[in-house]
């Protein structure tokens, strides 16, 4: 189980979100008034109490309680992805024009490589950090090094990110393409 305070919410029942712990798949979703909440349910979200619960709500001054039912669906498939270590040429060129695309839609440009190219020279750097080097926002660059992350290319620790091993096996063709 899940809380949320949220305007209005994206999420549908039955969809499936990328969780630290895997796919976990929506299985209800219901505004709730904060009375209506239970210690049985903060416990379920993960919290000790009721009031630790709306606690957290509470930094979030404006919106809806969402109450959300979840359940683990699958492993999260980023994972298998991200450890190939093999890469053929068809799939090579795919994976370039998928980069491209993000290149090309973006209002930054081409950022793919040179964002890439900053986390292999910089293992486990923080957003800030990166953001620093590649001139890019923080956040901005938070929300797109995910898009690299569900291509299988990065991974993302508590504090920074690395390049996953099919990353490094793409960034090193890219560096022998250039």
């Amino acid at each position: 189980m899940a809380f949320r305070k949220w305007q209005k919410t994206a999420l549908q029942n039955g969809s499936h979100i990328h969780t630290a712990i895997g796919l976990v798949k929506i299985n209800a979703i219901e505004i709730v008034d904060e009375s209506t909440i239970t210690k049985s349910d903060a416990i379920k979200a993960g919290f000790a109490d009721k009031k630790q619960l709306l606690n957290s709500l509470s930094q979030h001054n404006t919106g809806k309680i969402f109450k959300i039912s979840i359940s683990y669906y699958a492993e999260d498939p980023r994972v298998k992805l991200r450890e190939r270590t093999t890469l053929t040429d068809e799939q090579f060129s795919a994976l370039k024009q998928k980069m491209e695309r993000l290149d090309n839609y973006s209002k930054k440009g081409y950022w793919t490589k040179k964002v890439l190219f900053s986390i292999k020279e910089n293992p486990h750097l923080h957003a800030i950090g990166i953001a620093k080097l590649t001139g890019f926002e923080k956040e901005w660059l938070k929300l797109n090094i995910r898009k690299l992350k569900n291509l299988g290319l990065t991974i993302s620790h508590d504090v920074g990110y690395e390049l996953s091993p099919f990353g490094k096996l793409v960034v090193k063709k890219l560096q022998i393409e250039a």
